[in-house]
């Protein structure tokens, strides 16, 4: 398994949906735990990076911090 190369600011697509129904989530922190933020709710949770790894989709870059 490869590890993902997360910043803060990123937006990851899951797998499964959030119970408000949106599958987008922006990445607040990223360490051993990861801080996701709803795009749909603006929940806030905190996942283990191993699991959060799995549960992921689709990676989206931030553009602003692609420069």
């Amino acid at each position: 398994m490869q590890i993902l190369k997360l910043d803060a600011g990123d937006t990851v697509e899951m797998k499964k949906p959030h119970p408000c129904g949106s599958r987008l989530f922006k990445i607040l922190r990223a360490g051993s735990d990861v801080r996701l933020e709803c795009t749909g709710c603006g929940h806030e949770i905190v996942l283990e990076r191993l699991k959060m790894e799995r549960s992921v989709k689709k990676l989206i870059k931030n553009p602003a911090e692609s420069k």
